[in-house]
């Protein structure tokens, strides 16, 4: 028989504070947590309270020694730059966790709580929790006293177009704005034939130069000057320009291709209309509805210009038109639009009503015309034509007339527009009176292509009621799906200031 005999069950001693006689497990301290703490603050050199610099304008906080970096409220980057503040001292501590206490957004205040670990009297480990208080003063950046200078630049873009109509600047304009490519300016400048756009970098002048590359057909050239040098430090201050064209293209004209571009589209017609300049020109011939897109390079390559000036446009009311159901391609022919239809008119100025001098002629308009509706085009017999390729042609080969787009009562189309666009806020050197009759011609291409308004931020106007999106004339309008609403920070959510959301 076996004797068996219980485990023996070992548990740790207590022994008394040395200083307040309470019972404590054993530490190399022989102290309680209540009287070490008394005795040793680990947190003595680091400070409680800290100021940090922020800059209102651009939003952005200052991370010395001379950068400014923008960080969310209680986000990561806030919390590593409010760190580096008192970084120092905290490389004499471990740091076990660090985190925001909430504050108001407006209070100025920063909380952060930290969690510190330090080894005291004969290796015990002593944790300690704090709060440190950072104080956000206000503090205006170098680019920030840059800009309120209004004066200071190191980058300037120039933008220019040789024609007398700002279709394509309009166009340009509402692109910048939906793509937030203003931001970065200094100031916008409008002098005569284009746009000024300066920076205080040149890297966001190159990046403006880019856009422009990718939105409109351009050609640029640029240059730089010497402001100041440091020979010592081998450092060089430039200022950068760069200069940029637009094709001398805009919607509705009437070109004259050279005979080898003509031939290169698809044996096309020399007579083109301009439909639309987006990153490329769309030309379409009126006799045949073939289309074809011309970039940039191609533009320079083998250049042409307008053929009559936008105020030649005249008035014609249709008195006869029929629509021409087969079309004569030739061998190599490019493609054929398949948003217009090839008409036939026999149209008359409404200021020669009291002749018998008719015109007929081919046109891409033969969905819109109807006996009796007038439309604007361009009279080529009877104008001055000094083109070096019209002067080449043989005269069967030049229309009479080149129907452009239908017209519609302009006073009504102007009460019945219920939307808005936004403008560049932008110096201008001096206001054309002939400025509002192009804006006015450029809402109405919004009202008539759909392509166009696909790259343009359109918001409501709550001022005039919504109606039906046609007319009684049948004038195209834009409808309410394709508007946004135009937002106001001072309003509150509910649509007043202050009121309640409980009704």
């Amino acid at each position: 028989m076996e004797y068996m005999t219980d485990p023996v069950k070992h548990t740790p001693g207590h022994i008394l504070c040395c200083d307040c006689g309470v019972p404590i497990s054993p530490n190399p301290a022989n102290i309680c947590v209540a009287c070490l703490r008394s005795k040793v603050d680990i947190s003595q050199g680091i400070p409680k309270q800290v100021s940090i610099s922020f800059c209102k304008q651009c939003q952005r906080y200052f991370q010395p020694p001379g950068t400014w970096v923008q960080c969310a409220l209680e986000s990561r980057d806030l919390l590593a730059l409010c760190l580096k503040k008192i970084k120092a001292p905290l490389s004499k501590v471990r740091l076990v966790d660090a985190s925001f206490v909430w504050t108001e957004p407006h209070s100025k205040r920063l909380k952060v709580k930290l969690t510190i670990q330090k080894e005291v009297m004969n290796g015990a480990i002593l944790q300690q929790v704090f709060v440190v208080d950072y104080v956000v003063q206000p503090q205006m950046c170098g680019d920030c006293h840059r800009v309120e200078a209004k004066d200071f630049w190191k980058a300037v873009v120039q933008v220019r177009q040789k024609t007398l109509h700002k279709k394509t600047f309009y166009y340009l304009e509402q692109l910048i704005l939906k793509y937030g490519m203003h931001q970065n300016t200094l100031r916008i400048k409008e002098i005569h034939g284009g746009l000024d756009f300066y920076y205080s970098s040149k890297q966001h002048a190159q990046k403006m130069v880019e856009f422009l590359q990718c939105t409109v057909p351009t050609r640029y050239k640029a240059s730089q000057r010497l402001i100041s040098q440091d020979i010592h430090s081998n450092t060089y201050n430039y200022k950068s320009t760069f200069s940029l064209e637009i094709v001398p293209i805009c919607k509705d004209n009437v070109v004259c291709l050279s005979p080898k571009l003509a031939q290169s589209l698809g044996n096309m017609n020399q007579i083109c209309v301009c439909i639309r300049v987006t990153s490329v020109i769309h030309l379409i011939d009126p006799n045949t509805l073939q289309v074809a897109d011309i970039d940039g390079n191609t533009f320079w390559s083998h250049p042409f210009n307008s053929l009559c000036h936008p105020k030649q446009l005249e008035e014609f009311i249709v008195m006869e038109c029929s629509i021409v159901q087969d079309i004569k391609r030739s061998a190599g022919a490019g493609m054929i639009s398949k948003k217009h239809t090839l008409g036939e008119v026999w149209v008359q100025k409404t200021s020669e009503m009291n002749t018998d001098k008719q015109y007929f002629c081919r046109t891409h308009l033969g969905h819109l015309l109807n006996p009796g509706d007038l439309v604007l085009g361009f009279d080529l017999v009877n104008c001055n034509l000094n083109d070096e390729h019209v002067n080449k042609m043989k005269s069967d080969r030049v229309p009479d007339v080149v129907l452009i787009k239908k017209s519609y009562d302009r006073t009504r189309r102007q009460r019945r527009r219920n939307w808005k666009l936004k403008e560049l806020a932008r110096d201008r050197e001096n206001t054309d009176t002939d400025d509002e009759r192009q804006y006015q011609d450029f809402l109405e291409d919004l009202e008539e292509d759909e392509a166009i308004r696909k790259n343009v931020n359109i918001y409501r106007d709550s001022t005039i009621p919504v109606e039906s999106d046609t007319d009684d004339e049948g004038a195209p309008r834009i409808s309410l799906a394709e508007m946004l609403e135009d937002l106001h920070i001072s309003q509150d959510a509910t649509g007043g200031e202050g009121e309640s959301m409980m009704t």
